[in-house]
């Protein structure tokens, strides 16, 4: 067959030239459906020589989706999420999904704009951080059929399917941890823990895990900005300011711990022996520190990959919601 007018070129001219099905091909053009390799390439060839062009929104009006895949972010400007990101992408590699990312700043209500702008998309599933909602944003996500995917919790119930760790366990394993170590005179930095409901959670069991082992309650500051390496630098130096003789400081993440390393450095306070500092997360750049950092490793990367393949691998959202525990461990490092 040879090429004319793409506007004349139908499914079913790739298909007579491929000796396969009309289902066949679309299968082959949408990445769905077990197609075998030599198929696959058959009717991609005939795609090339008949100059099909598939129409992608023609598509998403007949079947009421598209290829795309909604990710919903609270932020990209720490090494957290693009680590997320990075196993997403890896997993959606060959598969013939592209995502589409959108960035809350830590805002339920610009959550619930972004997530209702998403589905006006028909997306192929969603994947968005964490388990809390506004009513709107949760009451879309369970009217829609397609699958959706909240990530980095797993301490509550799921609309479809949760992927994450338990933070208030995490924040419950710092204090056992650093008790064990020794410590008893605790401080803490972290963000505005009403917009980071996660950092909220750890900051909880880290709480709890304190006062049921009888130790005072930690001096806290509490910035009003998000997570950053400059909050937790200023940050520490505040919270010596009012409490110098603290001993073990725990950071929300390690982002703000490693600002709180750069203070010790700074200021001539020597870390572990003076002053134990503790994070979140197991960024790398925390490890390539000259003392690594100690902290707990949140398998973000791992996350990411597991969100797409639960998806993939089941494109219909079950009866009843799922939760996957991929955990979390301790990095001891030298700085608690």
């Amino acid at each position: 067959m040879t090429k004319r007018d793409d506007a004349t070129i139908t499914l079913k001219d790739v298909a007579e030239a491929a000796g396969v099905s009309g289902i066949t091909v679309s299968r082959v053009l949408r990445a769905s459906g077990p197609i075998s390799e030599a198929t696959r390439k058959r009717v991609l060839e005939a795609v090339k020589t008949t100059g099909y062009v598939h129409n992608r929104l023609a598509g998403v009006l007949a079947s009421a989706r598209s290829n795309l895949v909604g990710v919903i972010l609270p932020s990209l400007s720490n090494g957290v999420f693009p680590e997320v990101m990075a196993g997403i992408n890896e997993a959606l590699a060959q598969s013939g999904f592209q995502p589409v990312v959108g960035v809350t700043d830590y805002d339920l209500m610009k959550e619930e704009t972004v997530v209702r702008s998403m589905l006006s998309w028909k997306p192929a599933a969603i994947i968005l951080t964490g388990l809390q909602h506004s009513r709107n944003t949760r009451r879309m996500l369970e009217d829609t059929p397609i699958r959706v995917i909240e990530i980095m919790d797993a301490g509550g119930r799921p609309i479809d399917v949760a992927i994450g760790l338990s933070h208030r366990d995490a924040g419950s394993a710092t204090a056992q941890h650093l008790i064990e170590k020794g410590y008893r005179r605790f401080g803490y930095i972290g963000p505005d823990l009403e917009r980071d409901l996660r950092a909220h959670d750890r900051h909880e069991g880290f709480r709890h895990y304190l006062t049921r082992h009888g130790i005072a309650a930690p001096v806290e500051y509490l910035s009003r900005e998000t997570s950053s390496i400059s909050g937790g630098k200023e940050g520490l130096a505040e919270l010596l300011r009012m409490k110098p003789d603290l001993d073990v400081v725990v950071f929300s993440s390690d982002d703000m711990a490693i600002g709180g390393v750069y203070h010790c450095i700074a200021t001539g306070i020597q870390l572990k022996t003076q002053l134990g500092i503790f994070g979140f997360n197991g960024l790398d750049t925390g490890q390539s520190l000259p003392q690594p950092l100690s902290t707990i490793r949140s398998n973000r990367h791992r996350i990411g990959q597991i969100a797409v393949e639960t998806f993939i691998n089941d494109v219909t959202r079950p009866l009843t919601s799922k939760v996957i525990d991929t955990g979390f461990s301790i990095i001891h490092g030298e700085t608690a």
